[in-house]
């Protein structure tokens, strides 16, 4: 009954306040839980509270001080607030069970549960208190599982809240971790510099101080600009003399090796300038579109570049280097001088022996011929069996008769032939002839679209490639007019070399076909659309854009199957119908794959490999297991750009202390 008198004595509003003063006043005072008196002097109870105080003295007991104590110390300022709604319920729940135990214990009738709970619900019913009470009647009245649940409920929310913040901590530690990585990578101790550079560029790099030199220069350049732009003369000038300095010490090197001793120096002589410079000039709109600038200027440079060097290299590709041409006029001159019955090769009689092997050649380059039959010789099993039938032109005509007559092929046979003395071979017959003596034809390779400069004449010029025009080129349309006698024959060109017998190809069933080569459409840029014009209605019926090409330069000819087909007639068609050059523009290979398409048998790879004349990532193991070698392309191993990897194979047959060779310096 003590709890009920003590809520009947004061009244449960009463009761509330002063248990919620006495919280806050608990938070800044001290009490003693024997004698419950207060020895603060802050704070003053006025007579209700003091009424109240000697009232509830009783009802809290060890246990119920420990709840207020607790809850105060945790809320601090936010006590009273606070208190309301979260820790009043555990305050009511102590002075109800303390309540109840003294109740049973001292058999006071009618301190049951139910008792309370009745007052509690009677003092709501009359407004006495606000939904603060409700919750904590609430709380008072539930049963003890109810609050074992709470409490489970409540402790799992922390294991929860304490493992988010243990995951939030691993992800801000790898972050971390992943930030310390990164900043390894950064080398900013390095004095002088304008910027932060990359260890890849500072120390891996071998070349890492001529990168860093060139940077340099570059971002010199743009605040001189910038600076001449604000008139800071001064500054402008001192950037501008360092630059010089480092242009200097930089020179034509290409290496960190190649530089001076002084070059490091200069490195942070012209960071010191730069960083200068940028205390007093950076503005990043305006260093970012001077870099812009740079950077398409010197794009445009580049391009320019790559146009002087492709017409560069196309002339020198159809020029002639001295030595070649020194060759062939001294051995000219001795030609001539010999008497007419010296003039003559051996073994005639087997020019028109089908069952030999016969091979064509079509050249005006002495030195190169030479490396041909040379190569096909001395890998041949039986070469007196071989039988070489080489054209030129007259230029060159006297040139290779001699070169041959001193250096014969062995027990080969050969045979050299003017192209300029077949007689049947005119305009009236062959239609490139006749092409090439109009005038709009001329007007095409020697006057049209003339360019004022290198970089501009490079895309005419190789149109204008005298290979074009010779009938050299095109006599491998003729072989059966040439070689009426024979029934297959191997044809070559001047740029190849043999590294093996070729007699395999003469047994090598080309199943009713006419042409038997190595196709080259591993890659889609060596298929029909890229030599043909696929938007003309002829090329577009006729041809598929996805047929395979292959290659000009090794191919076994059955001239029995070609007159059967009249493989001449149909070049002679093509040839007529292109020529205002509407279905292809220049050379032998598109003309080639429209008048073989459908007749010609693909080849074993190994037999040709291509290439060597402008592909630098040729394997070298497929290159030395080719039967024969060609450097198609610009490269030709007898020129000073010939890539040097590849000219080796060229070389080895070459006898360079002939003498001929020796005194035209033909050197290796």
């Amino acid at each position: 009954m003590a709890l009920k008198r003590g809520l009947s004595g004061v009244g449960y509003p009463i009761v509330v306040l002063v248990f919620c003063s006495y919280l806050g006043l608990y938070s800044s005072t001290s009490i003693d839980h024997n004698d419950f008196s207060t020895t603060s002097s802050k704070q003053e109870l006025d007579w209700r509270e003091r009424l109240a105080l000697q009232h509830i003295k009783p009802l809290l007991t060890t246990k119920v001080f420990d709840v207020i104590k607790a809850s105060a110390d945790d809320l601090g300022p936010f006590s009273l607030d606070s208190f309301r709604k979260k820790n009043l319920s555990a305050f009511w729940q102590s002075v109800g069970e303390e309540s109840l135990a003294k109740s049973h214990t001292n058999n006071v009738e009618g301190n049951e549960p139910n008792q309370i709970a009745a007052y509690v619900k009677t003092e709501i019913s009359r407004g006495k208190q606000d939904d603060l009470v409700d919750d904590d009647r609430s709380q008072f009245l539930d049963a003890p599982a109810i609050l074992a649940r709470r409490q489970l409920r409540e402790r799992r929310r922390e294991k929860h809240d304490a493992a988010l913040v243990k995951q939030d901590d691993e992800v801000t530690v790898k972050l971390e971790n992943a930030a310390l990585e990164r900043s390894k990578s950064v080398d900013s101790a390095v004095l002088g510099k304008y910027s932060i550079w990359r260890k890849e560029n500072e120390n891996e790099n071998t070349d890492s101080k001529v990168r860093l030199m060139r940077d340099q220069m570059v971002m010199a350049r743009v605040y001189i600009s910038i600076a001449t732009m604000k008139k800071k003369i001064g500054l402008a000038q001192e950037l501008q003399n360092q630059l010089k300095e480092s242009q200097h010490a930089l020179g034509e090197a290409t290496s960190d090796a190649d530089l001076t001793h002084s070059a490091h120096e200069k490195i942070k002589s012209m960071g010191q300038v730069l960083s200068k410079a940028k205390e007093q000039l950076y503005d990043c709109k305006l260093v970012t579109g001077k870099l812009r600038a740079t950077l398409q200027s010197a794009d445009e440079q580049v391009r320019s570049l790559k146009r002087q060097s492709t017409f560069l290299s196309q002339l020198a590709a159809k020029t002639i280097p001295n030595g070649i041409h020194c060759l062939s006029m001294r051995l000219t001159i001795d030609y001539y001088l010999l008497p007419p019955e010296k003039r003559k090769f051996p073994r005639r009689e087997n020019l028109e022996n089908p069952s030999l092997f016969h091979y064509a050649l079509f050249s005006d380059n002495v030195l190169a011929a030479s490396v041909v039959v040379n190569s096909t010789i001395m890998n041949a099993k039986e070469p007196a069996k071989h039988v070489f039938h080489l054209v030129t032109d007259k230029l060159n005509f006297g040139a290779m008769n001699m070169w041959f007559l001193l250096n014969p092929p062995g027990k080969a046979t050969i045979h050299v032939e003017n192209v300029d003395e077949f007689k049947w071979l005119n305009s009236s017959y062959c239609p490139v002839l006749r092409q090439l003596e109009s005038a709009a034809m001329k007007e095409y390779y020697f006057k049209g679209a003339h360019s004022t400069t290198l970089s501009a004449g490079s895309s005419n010029l190789k149109y204008r490639n005298p290979k074009y025009l010779s009938m050299l080129n095109h006599l491998r349309f003729y072989l059966p007019q040439i070689y009426p006698k024979l029934d297959k024959i191997l044809f070559l060109d001047d740029d190849i070399v043999v590294q093996q017998d070729l007699t395999g190809l003469w047994s090598v069933n080309l199943h009713e076909k006419v042409n038997g080569a190595v196709e080259t459409c591993g890659q889609s840029f060596h298929r029909f659309d890229k030599y043909l014009n696929f938007s003309n209605p002829h090329i577009a019926k006729n041809f598929d854009p996805n047929a395979c090409g292959w290659a000009y330069g090794m191919n076994i000819f059955d001239l029995k199957e070609w007159k059967k087909r009249d493989i001449t007639g149909i070049y002679h068609k093509w040839q007529n119908m292109n020529e205002d050059r509407v279905l292809w523009k220049l050379g032998t290979l598109p003309p080639g794959l429209m008048t073989f398409y459908g007749l010609t048998h693909p080849l074993d790879k190994s037999w040709h490999v291509l290439g060597l004349g402008y592909s630098p990532s040729i394997d070298r193991s497929e290159i030395e297991n080719a039967a024969v070698i060609h450097y198609n392309g610009n490269m030709k191993p007898w020129l000073e750009l010939a890539m040097t990897k590849y000219r080796s194979y060229w070389a080895k047959y070459i006898k360079f202390d002939h003498p001929y060779i020796h005194s035209c310096k033909l050197g290796e």
